[in-house]
């Protein structure tokens, strides 16, 4: 399987004070593969978040090594970081992250305007692809809906096709199905990792729950800040 992401000795020391900071990360080595499920499982305050908004690029303050589809990103300006995230990064969040204003598809709509999308085709195309990536997660009839009239459900599966849109090589999902009930949540589950699979992205879903990691082929375990790959059953 091809790498789309590359960590080694990754270490983020958040500064509290002028003479006291927390080592929330410590010295992470991961290998994220494409086509492939990742879970990262911890309690909370073990670095998961910390963690992904690294992978993410979101966050820079970090020490060690990290490749994205090649690229070296401590070599990048910000605005080449940004860029590279917007082009190659798909975000799904527990909370969604919807814009209340708009409609289900202009939020989708919303993540082509910076991706690679956006110098495809112009308007209509842009378009297009947002109506399919819908039809894709099963919402083609809620295109005109917006998120105050959507379930929880729904609206995880609008937040899912704007992280697809772009067709992202990585696609991170922090606690994706934390606030959703059960059935919902195995519903939502299996989508993120068949049109993850499907399109070859490589996916990270960070999580407590350990039967969500179970549906994942490779499994993380998370702790004080360092990071295990667990062969067998997370407990």
């Amino acid at each position: 399987m091809t790498e789309v992401l590359v960590a080694r000795g990754l270490t983020v020391d958040v500064h509290l004070t002028r003479k006291q900071s927390l080592r929330t990360v410590d010295g992470v080595d991961l290998v994220v593969l494409a086509g492939a499920a990742h879970a990262i499982v911890g309690r909370s305050g073990s670095g998961k978040t910390s963690l992904l908004s690294v992978l993410g690029l979101l966050d820079a303050r970090f020490t060690g090594e990290l490749r994205l589809g090649g690229t070296d990103v401590r070599s990048l300006s910000d605005a080449a970081r940004a860029r590279l995230r917007n082009e190659g990064i798909g975000f799904v969040f527990q909370s969604y992250s919807l814009m209340p204003q708009h409609t289900a598809l202009q939020n989708v709509l919303l993540a082509t305007e910076y991706g690679p999308r956006s110098r495809r085709g112009g308007a209509r195309a842009r378009t297009d692809a947002s109506r399919r990536a819908l039809d894709q997660v099963g919402l083609s009839d809620k295109a005109a809906a917006f998120p105050r009239q959507l379930s929880g459900g729904e609206q995880q599966r609008v937040a899912i096709a704007r992280a697809l849109v772009n067709e992202p090589q990585l696609i991170l999902a922090d606690e994706p199905t934390g606030a959703l009930d059960e059935s919902t949540g195995e519903q939502i589950m299996s989508l993120l990792i068949d049109r993850a699979r499907r399109a070859g992205s490589a996916l990270v879903i960070v999580t407590h729950d350990p039967l969500i990691a179970a549906r994942c082929e490779r499994r993380f375990s998370m702790s004080g800040g360092r990071l295990e790959q667990v062969a067998g059953e997370i407990r």
